[in-house]
């Protein structure tokens, strides 16, 4: 039996890891100060060079909720995850991506959807880019590596939104937007650091589950996206750390469970794959 989330009306620190996110949080962090429910926001920025840290110190001299964490490198989107969520102590905690814009009323509704539960959950949101084009990641399944095997390539984990589901179960949710009770997040021992950038995510919603909370996204709640802006100018370094992710998750969930066959294709398959898809992002980036 999971134990019942905080209040419902409790407050929510809103955790925002940047890097080179001059070009967007400044309308992230503006939102989040006016945002219903909001009692703390920690920045954790990982060694940008760009406009970010001048924006988010002028936000954190205006507003005392905003607290800012300067690593002096680039230590990974887990790490600086934890790190502003332990620099808090509000019962709620949400992640929210510098490329993300709530609503006044985004995470307090968000909230409401979770104490409705009564139980421990992990909430995401619909998420639309720029474009109107619905974020695949806003939904999805665990990764299935024997339909990988099967097929040669990486499965589409993304799901279908359900539009008779105001919340909809689901394997895994976006770390773009989520929220969740922080005594589950302490219970679950937070993000894994392992993972440097993608599928940590997966990873946390994998455990959360594991746990015993229900994991979903509210359907109902719709979150504007610039998908990727910090990513867009290193291709080759993201696509390396979306395969090492993929890797690692294997080697977490999967591969205690296969036979070692098995567990050389999946290697095989994965790092083979990385070239290919490594040209293609530096050829989308330069195009």
């Amino acid at each position: 039996m999971t134990a019942a989330a905080p209040d419902a009306r409790a407050g929510i620190v809103a955790v925002v890891v940047s890097y080179q996110s001059g070009s967007t949080i400044e309308a992230c962090l503006a939102r989040l100060r006016v945002a219903t429910g909001v009692t703390q926001i920690r920045v954790v920025d990982n060694g940008s060079t760009d406009a970010t840290l001048t924006i988010v110190q002028r936000h954190a001299s205006l507003d005392p909720r905003v607290h800012f964490i300067a690593n002096p490198d680039n230590p990974g989107f887990a790490v600086a995850c934890n790190q502003g969520a332990r620099d808090a102590d509000a019962p709620w905690i949400a992640f929210v991506n510098p490329d993300c814009l709530v609503d006044a009323d985004t995470l307090s509704r968000l909230r409401a959807h979770a104490g409705a539960l009564g139980v421990d959950s992990l909430l995401g949101t619909d998420l639309v880019g720029e474009d109107g084009v619905h974020d695949p990641a806003a939904r999805r399944r665990d990764p299935d590596f024997a339909a990988m095997l099967r097929r040669g390539s990486a499965r589409d984990l993304s799901l279908p939104r359900d539009p008779a589901q105001a919340l909809q179960r689901v394997d895994a949710v976006s770390g773009a937007m989520m929220l969740l009770p922080r005594p589950l997040f302490e219970r679950i021992d937070g993000f894994d650091t392992g993972y440097r950038l993608h599928a940590e995510d997966l990873d946390l919603c994998r455990r959360a589950r594991g746990a015993g909370a229900v994991v979903a996204v509210a359907n109902d709640i719709v979150v504007a996206h610039a998908r990727g802006v910090s990513s867009r100018s290193r291709p080759v370094f993201v696509e390396w750390h979306k395969h090492r992710g993929l890797w690692r998750y294997f080697r977490r969930f999967e591969s205690p469970r296969r036979a070692w066959p098995v567990r050389a294709a999946v290697w095989a398959m994965v790092w083979l794959r990385f070239p290919v898809a490594a040209l293609r992002a530096a050829a989308r980036a330069a195009g």
